[in-house]
């Protein structure tokens, strides 16, 4: 049986950020993963000799979080920052929204409300707290800041095709949060700037494992975990396919629904049907393989209804076609809930469904510029956030006192994303290591028996 002081479940970004961290502390980590590739949703796959995230990948400057991360390891040179153009596809025209003077010239609006437009990001950046913004949805707090057209026009789409059916629902502070992030990668000129890692988020994945293994802890690939088990109201280990592993500290970092189910047996019944309380959607992602690009926008927002996916994003206007063989990337992702019958679809027919879309919104795309399409496919990728949504977050600290939860439901007020991974991760190393100190001590002879 493997032993360890502390097994993670889960080898995404929280699971690995955790584990370095423990590990740096002299901790000997165990992190089992089910799928054959470490990364969660940032995981990869080979275009061109090169790796791409299999679900579209950025960080945003003000990201500190992972630049933490990347610095700690020493690799500060493999960050790349590049400006990139944002637009929007309404009523059968692209229109440019990079910066300030391109909502100025969005023409859909009248001019007032381009300028009301541009004021909810000021909006947003007034917020103080947070939780004011929880009695309300992101349709009550956007109509109060800019009327009823410009929701209409910019902002009911979007969420519609985010969302679907949910789209009322959501909360307002999913979408201040969302305004408050974009606000902060803005360049002197107005533009926004994200940043990259030379070698994809693969290689960045590849470097803190590498660092986790040098200093003696483990990363199981193909591993997966089927249940904790639990003594005494403290977790003992987890039973996985390889075997069970006994540990001081369990970390589960996979959805809160994958928690329940690895819980079923080790909590009880209540506190498991409170880890299912939070809904999610699911995700289909369709990558295109370009001979050729479709424009010279990275992130294209569509705001026409009759368009099946919420954005096309090309990813070589941000990461050069060299870095792939010359191939232009294209990414169309929804989300879904997973009966949806495009998630049910067979991968040709979803890159079909993909491609008849494409055509529609760029009259001169013809399916000959397609060398390949690969489709991908996630449970629990987005969590719905609605109404007073802080009063369904579980406790880091789990039911058990050595059982800690780190998970992509956990991260709000802020929405899923990398840099909040790497957060969750490092929080909840600093829990488990406060709670392996107070074992030892407990463990150690009284002070009166000491001084004898």
């Amino acid at each position: 049986m493997r032993k360890a002081d502390v097994v993670i479940v889960g080898a995404g970004f929280t699971g690995l950020a955790a584990a370095l961290e423990l590990a740096r502390k002299g901790y000997k980590v165990c992190v089992v993963e089910k799928d054959a590739d470490a990364g969660g949703l940032a995981g990869s796959f080979r275009v061109g000799g090169e790796r791409l995230e299999k679900f579209y990948h950025h960080w945003f400057a003000s990201d500190t979080n992972v630049m933490n991360l990347i610095r700690s390891l020493g690799r500060e040179d493999q960050i790349l920052e590049r400006p990139t153009r944002t637009g929007m596809y309404y009523a059968h025209r692209f229109f440019r929204l990079s910066g300030p003077k391109d909502v100025l010239c969005f023409t859909p609006l009248s001019f007032l409300n381009r300028l009301r437009l541009g004021y909810v990001a000021l909006a947003a950046r007034r917020v103080k707290d947070w939780k004011s913004l929880e009695p309300y949805t992101a349709k009550q707090w956007l109509v109060k800041h800019c009327g009823e057209e410009v929701y209409r026009v910019v902002w009911e789409p979007l969420l519609a095709g985010k969302f679907g059916a949910y789209a009322e629902e959501v909360s307002a502070v999913w979408f201040w949060n969302k305004l408050k992030l974009r606000g902060g990668s803005r360049g002197k000129a107005g533009q926004e700037v994200l940043t990259y890692y030379k070698g994809g988020f693969a290689a960045l994945v590849d470097a803190v494992i590498d660092e986790i293994r040098r200093l003696g802890g483990e990363v199981l690939l193909k591993c997966a975990a089927e249940s904790v088990t639990a003594a005494n109201g403290k977790a003992t280990g987890v039973k996985t396919s390889e075997g069970e592993i006994e540990a001081r500290a369990v970390l589960l970092t996979v959805p809160l629904p994958v928690s329940a189910a690895l819980l079923a047996d080790a909590c009880s019944a209540e506190y498991v049907a409170s880890l299912r309380k939070i809904r999610y959607l699911s995700n289909i992602c369709i990558v295109l393989e370009l001979s050729r690009s479709l424009s010279s926008t990275y992130w294209l927002n569509v705001n026409d209804p009759s368009f099946p996916f919420v954005a096309v994003i090309e990813h070589t206007n941000f990461e050069p076609p060299t870095s792939y063989g010359g191939r232009h990337i294209v990414y169309l992702s929804k989300y879904l809930p997973p009966e949806d019958a495009l998630f049910r679809m067979s991968d040709d027919e979803a890159a079909e469904f993909a491609m008849a879309a494409l055509g529609r919104m760029f009259p001169e795309f013809e399916q000959a510029w397609v060398t390949k399409s690969t489709v991908w496919r996630a449970d629990y990728s987005q969590p719905i956030v609605g109404l007073h949504h802080s009063e369904l977050i579980p406790a880091m600290q789990g039911e058990l006192e050595n059982l800690f939860l780190a998970t992509m439901g956990q991260v709000y007020p802020e929405d899923r994303g990398t840099n909040y991974a790497v957060r969750g991760g490092v929080e909840a190393a600093g829990k488990i290591v406060v709670r392996l100190a107070e074992e030892t001590e407990d463990q150690l002879p009284h002070s009166s028996q000491k001084k004898a």
